[in-house]
Order: structure tokens, then sequence, then C-alpha cells
């Protein structure tokens, strides 16, 4: 993959939780976000996919699947492994609202709730280096056609690691709206 030396800016096009496509600007990467299960469903289950122009064929690259009641459920790798949320993103002990979660690379991230400013979420790694971060749409910005005006934003070297960074994501954007 070419690199340019810009971090991957993914327009989150709804900014919901039920549904998103996330949209590098300069067309590298495209994330989708989709439910996969019925509304009456005793779960929801949503789906990562890389629906990029280059990809060829259509396979989820993760799982999220909720409980009951919103409860908190599994996330699947395609890898076919299943892990519980609470499992794959923990809470660190005496650290206000910060996560953690194990990636692919075998390193672990740290996302902090509003801790740069303009940041609704930030995801370090162990040495403390910016790896991504989750912006809102700023108060009195104007509305955009297609768009929500949230943004998660990927440092270029850690693309690979992208749809996990989309799931914990939105297992913490989840965890917040419902105050679990």
């Amino acid at each position: 993959m070419t690199t340019y030396g810009l971090p991957y800016f993914l327009e989150d096009k709804t900014g919901r939780l039920t549904g998103s496509d996330f949209v590098d600007i300069h067309d590298r990467l495209r994330l989708t976000y989709r439910r996969s299960t019925e509304r009456n469903s005793s779960h929801t289950a949503y789906m990562i996919y890389n629906t990029s122009a280059h990809v060829s064929h259509l396979q989820p690259l993760m799982a999220l699947d909720f409980g009951p009641g919103n409860a908190l459920g599994t996330v699947s790798f395609s890898s076919k492994s299943c892990v519980p949320m609470k499992k794959y993103l923990a809470k660190v002990p005496c650290k206000g609202r910060t996560y953690k979660f194990l990636a692919s690379d075998s390193q672990e991230y740290f996302w902090s709730w509003r801790s740069q400013a303009n940041q609704e979420w930030t995801c370090t790694n162990t040495s403390g280096y910016l790896t991504a971060y989750y912006s809102l749409k700023t108060p009195g910005e104007p509305q955009y056609e297609g768009s929500s005006g949230c943004s998660l934003t990927v440092d270029e070297s850690f693309g690979h690691l992208a749809s996990e960074i989309l799931a914990s994501l939105m297992i913490l954007r989840h965890i917040s709206e419902y105050n679990l």
C-alpha cells in the first residue's frame, strides 16, 4: 500500500450507532458498520466491512453482537474467534473513562474520553503515541449534505488496524450511550 504521510480522515456519514459509512476524504479507505439482525431480535449484531473500491468481495472483518436490552455481548473476528466485549475492551481501573484493547498486532491500545481538546475519544498505544481519535461535529458548524460532521482519524501507520479501532470505538460509544 502506498504511504502518503497523511492520516486516514474517515468521515462518519451518519454519526449514529445504528450504522454508518466511514469514508477517507482521500478515498484510500472505506469501512461500513452495518446492522445485520432484525429489529425484533433478542440481540443486535453489526458487521464491519471494508467497502473500499479496491476490495473485490465483501466479507465481514469483525462482528459486534450486543445482548438484550443493549447489554454488551461479544466481538467476533474473521478468524472465527469470539470474545466477550468486556474482555476485549476492558475499563482501566483508576483512570476515569479509559479503556484498553489488545489488537491483532499483539499491542495494547488505550481509549480515553475527552482527554484532548476537540477529541471525544482519543486512542494511544502503550508508548503514548496518538494512533486515532474520534471528533464530534463542532457546535455551531453548519450541516453538511450526506455527512454528520463527525470523523474518525487514524494515523496512517496504524491503518491496518482501522477495523479494530472502529470496532472498539463503536463499543465505547455504545457503553457511553447506554450508561453501561
